[in-house]
């Protein structure tokens, strides 16, 4: 009896601390994310132009070499590796909130396709982890599908991150970008658009289920000219896992916002999570609340080689029901409430 107690004993013991141990991992993968996100840009440039003045200067210069060498990749598809995109990282990453990524439809390998993603949130986190990693099995559940997530033009303009972001299968949201994608890199390929962008993300808080989506209506004129089927996608969760002082439209505030985001493409938001040791106080860390990324019916696109307005209006009329329908269907699913409506801005 004695035994059998010490036993169970230690049995919990492990149990606790692997269970710690899993916890501060989770956390890490979640952490040097986010830094990722805000300064590795930076970081990078400065410490380059650091070795450049050092007597290690020939690295440098050998990776700048490469740099011009290099320099249109991300316009041709970029470089995604395998192994980058299944390290046990991003598992730790995906099981810290946890994310969940939905499949509704099968999706057929040979066809093209631009998947609207909604909401932005402050960092796409969901975006991120379900299309830009293995983790929640993305592979799996679209086989023979390459997801490639589209965003600033201006990030693979830093070295380092520019590589670190093409190994994840990351290209530019940029027209030559996604014009290569869709036509010279044969079937099979779906382009993950984050539609509401900059603008989308200055209105992200907590409670509130808004897209910016009226007058977005560039990624319909890709898709018919390029005949790539649109799929709506909805992150219910999204915007939970960061609180945001939002400024209102007329505010000096929200006027250095969109000064930022008409010059620079981005708009600097003012944002917290949780501390990096304890969820009561304040930090970069994101809340570790839910996120479940569903991907709806893909919508028959026909290729038209110049689209007249009136085709990019009906086609995007198509698409903003087809969103608000994908919302509403599994919405009560995912923590709302039957009344919660979708905001279409």
């Amino acid at each position: 009896g004695t035994g059998s107690n010490v036993l169970s004993a230690l049995q919990d013991l492990f149990w606790l601390l692997k269970s710690k141990v899993e916890k501060q991992l989770q956390i890490i993968s979640v952490l040097q994310w986010v830094l990722t996100f805000l300064i590795m840009g930076i970081a990078c440039t400065l410490i380059l132009m650091y070795i450049l003045c050092t007597d290690c200067w020939a690295i440098a210069a050998l990776y700048l070499a490469w740099l011009v060498f290099d320099w249109n990749t991300p316009k041709k598809g970029g470089r995604r590796s395998q192994w980058v995109r299944n390290w046990a990282i991003w598992r730790y990453f995906r099981d810290y909130f946890p994310i969940r990524l939905v499949k509704t439809h099968n999706l057929l390998t040979t066809r093209n396709y631009i998947f609207g993603y909604h909401p932005h949130g402050i960092m796409g986190l969901g975006a991120f982890c379900n299309f830009s990693t293995e983790a929640t099995g993305v592979g799996q559940k679209f086989p023979g599908i390459r997801p490639y997530l589209a965003t600033l033009a201006g990030n693979f303009r830093m070295p380092i991150l520019r590589d670190y972001l093409m190994s994840g299968g990351i290209c530019p949201v940029n027209r030559d970008s996604i014009d290569y994608i869709l036509s010279k890199n044969g079937s099979g390929n779906a382009i993950i658009i984050v539609v509401g962008g900059a603008a989308e993300s200055l209105n992200c808080t907590p409670g509130k289920n808004s897209v910016t989506l009226k007058n977005r209506k560039g990624f319909v004129k890709l898709a018919l000219r390029h005949g790539a089927d649109l799929v709506p996608v909805y992150s219910f969760g999204e915007n939970e896992v960061y609180k945001q002082v939002i400024f209102e439209e007329g505010s000096w505030g929200r006027w250095v916002q969109k000064k930022f985001q008409k010059h620079i493409g981005f708009a600097p938001c003012i944002f917290h999570g949780r501390g990096l040791f304890s969820s009561n106080t304040w930090g970069l860390l994101p809340y570790s609340k839910p996120i479940t990324t569903v991907v709806g019916e893909p919508i028959a696109i026909p290729k038209i080689d110049n689209p007249s307005q009136k085709d990019v209006d009906f086609y995007h009329s198509i698409y903003v029901d087809s969103l608000i329908k994908l919302f509403d269907k599994y919405k009560s699913k995912f923590g709302l409430l039957e009344t919660e409506v979708l905001e279409v801005n």
